[in-house]
């Protein structure tokens, strides 16, 4: 039996074999395979089990056998003993299940030893070909975001059953990870292996995320693919307080526009944390909050394209939200209604500053020439500068700057007609 073989014989004494020829090793995952089917035969069978390859070299067995790459014909030449031997083949690989005697006394025939092993080897394969709870978790966020779920109960349901909660307000920050999660692994190795490391690459981010905001249940996260990973953040005060200067102003924000300053500087945070624990160019798009499941899509579409626009416009390594994107997201965004949101934003520190309005517009309208506008309004040019400056505080943008300059004119052109008059 084995257990005689594997207390009579010292592992030294056998023939420990060189590699394949070439370096070409097993595929991981068929060696997990091989391990867990061994294992699984020897407690059903109660019996010492080998797993072996086509040259006979000894890849796993039960317990610890001290055997691992030792010649099993050596093995039988020196200590004669019983046992069945069951081909095995997994994706392409071929080897046998070498089975001993039952240490119990048991009798099994070789019909029943067969049958066991194709039963056990089924379970393994079909069990490594279903998707994980994290990979399930991936492909319904995806799907949730690129809105190809068009049935909002099928959305609770499979929300419900990855115990994912979406009932709190969400707002989608969307991180570019490529440069770490993806690299350059291709050109080393194998495309399972680099596709492995992928996944572990994405993982870490995840890990990094979750850990960062201290929330594991409520910050959802998912590698959505192409080096990217989504977080459905929690955009309610409760959940950003670390972030958010007063809570009470925060809360009196549109409903579309509640707490994105907070969540701006969660991101700065973030980005900062994830460059340095990667290594890696690192960018981060985010997200205004938008009501209802059908929100997250819109919050999604939101931080795509401010991570696109500010790719494109100022490079690596930023944070981007549509407010910080400058004229490009007049210019870049090609949906309306965004643009005119967009627009009502940037100008409602001055909702109840009619003097200022009327100011900018004499201003515009005569092209920014202090003198001209001073004149227009029948003020002094100190008066028309401290208006001017007031705008900058209020708003963060300063009329008197072509970049800024541009931004306040088409947000007074495209917000919507009669708001605000």
């Amino acid at each position: 039996m084995f257990h005689d073989v594997y207390s009579d014989f010292a592992a030294p004494v056998y023939q420990v074999m060189p590699p394949y020829e070439g370096g070409i090793a097993i595929p991981a995952h068929v060696e997990s395979s091989i391990k867990e089917i061994a294992q699984r035969v020897s407690e059903l069978l109660g019996a010492q089990v080998l797993a072996i390859d086509e040259r006979g070299v000894v890849l796993a067995g039960s317990g610890e056998t001290g055997l691992i790459g030792c010649s099993f014909n050596l093995i039988m030449n020196q200590k004669a003993f019983h046992a069945f031997r069951i081909p095995l083949c997994l994706d392409g690989w071929t080897g046998e299940i070498i089975i001993g005697e039952p240490t119990n006394g048991e009798i099994i025939s070789q019909r029943l030893a067969q049958a066991l092993v194709e039963l056990v080897i089924s379970q393994t394969t079909l069990h490594d070909r279903l998707p994980n709870q994290q990979e399930l978790k991936d492909r319904f966020i995806h799907e949730l975001l690129h809105d190809l779920i068009k049935d909002e109960g099928a959305i609770l349901r499979q929300a419900k059953l990855l115990r994912i909660n979406l009932a709190s307000p969400r707002a989608v920050i969307l991180i570019d990870a490529a440069d770490y999660i993806l690299g350059s692994g291709s050109e080393t190795g194998a495309l399972d292996a680099w596709n492995s490391l992928v996944q572990r690459r994405a993982q870490y981010v995840v890990s990094n995320v979750v850990s960062f905001f201290h929330l594991p249940s409520d910050t959802i996260c998912a590698y959505i693919g192409d080096g990217e990973v989504a977080v459905l953040k929690a955009s309610d005060t409760k959940n950003l307080v670390n972030w958010v200067d007063n809570p009470t102003e925060s809360d009196q924000l549109s409903s579309s526009w509640a707490n994105l300053t907070a969540l701006e500087r969660a991101g700065d945070a973030l980005l900062a944390r994830l460059c340095s624990d990667t290594g890696a160019s690192i960018n981060i798009g985010i997200g205004r909050h938008h009501p209802g499941i059908w929100g997250l899509a819109r919050s999604y579409q939101d931080a795509r394209a401010a991570l696109s626009l500010g790719r494109r416009f100022n490079g690596h390594n930023q944070v981007y939200c549509l407010n910080r994107l400058g004229m490009a997201a007049f210019v870049g965004i090609p949906d309306e209604q965004t643009k005119e949101e967009l627009a009502t934003y940037l100008l409602s520190p001055l909702d109840d500053e009619a003097e200022l309005l009327e100011t900018l517009s004499v201003f515009f309208a005569q092209d920014c020439c202090p003198s001209s506008t001073a004149k227009e309004l029948s003020v002094h040019r100190n008066t028309l500068s401290y208006r001017l400056d007031k705008v900058t505080s209020l708003t963060g943008l300063d009329p008197r700057r072509f970049d800024d300059a541009v931004q306040i004119r088409l947000a007074l052109l495209l917000r919507s007609p009669g708001e605000h008059q």
